[in-house]
């Protein structure tokens, strides 16, 4: 909290309990680790749902289970207030150069009208995926497609090196040609990234 007041946050204060921060703003995004922790942050016995201003919205931008977050979002709604789920793809380094992707489910336009609105701040795509879970659904998406290009890029630098080559040329020969990847280009899985040529 100091650093991100010495860098220009203000009206920063702190709350005692998930429960008081909901009775003290009508906007709240959470970002956490599992669904366990997002159950226990919004339903626990001092979570922000003892707390919850009529109104007000909930955006969860964790990564999760489809089902965890839907339950979690008609909870929150049966409340009387708004939820939208809004998972994350971009990493640290789309969240330092605030170019981080949003994939949101939500129960109304106005909702993620809102929603968006907020999330702009953090990043540069906010994208309505459906209905209250969509999001959850398009990210497991997109991390089975990353996982997958993870593996293949993985095999192909092992077997390359196996064969001979220098990572270093086979990195740089992947990367302009059709074997591209978000994998390949950022993330190389060989000696720490040192075999990336940009």
């Amino acid at each position: 909290m100091e650093q991100f007041c010495a860098e220009g946050g203000k009206d920063v204060g702190m709350a005692s309990s998930p429960a008081e921060l909901a009775s003290r703003t009508s906007v709240i995004v959470t970002v956490l680790p599992e669904s366990a922790h997002v159950k226990e942050a919004y339903l626990g016995e001092s979570g922000i749902i003892r707390g919850l201003r009529q109104g007000a919205l909930c955006i969860d931008s964790s990564t999760i289970d489809t089902s965890v977050s839907i339950d979690v979002s008609r909870q929150i709604i049966a409340a009387g207030a708004r939820a939208v789920d809004a998972p994350i793809s971009g990493g640290i380094m789309g969240a330092k150069a605030a170019t981080l992707t949003f994939m949101v489910g939500s129960q109304t336009d106005g909702d993620f009208e809102q929603a968006r609105a907020h999330l702009l701040l953090m990043g540069k795509n906010v994208v309505r995926c459906g209905d209250l879970g969509a999001g959850q659904a398009a990210k497991i998406c997109n991390n089975l497609l990353l996982a997958i290009s993870m593996i293949g890029t993985a095999e192909a630098m092992n077997l390359g090196m196996r064969l001979g080559l220098d990572p270093k040329v086979l990195a740089s020969i992947v990367n302009t040609s059709s074997g591209w990847c978000w994998s390949s280009d950022t993330v190389i899985p060989v000696g720490n990234n040192h075999c990336q040529q940009r």
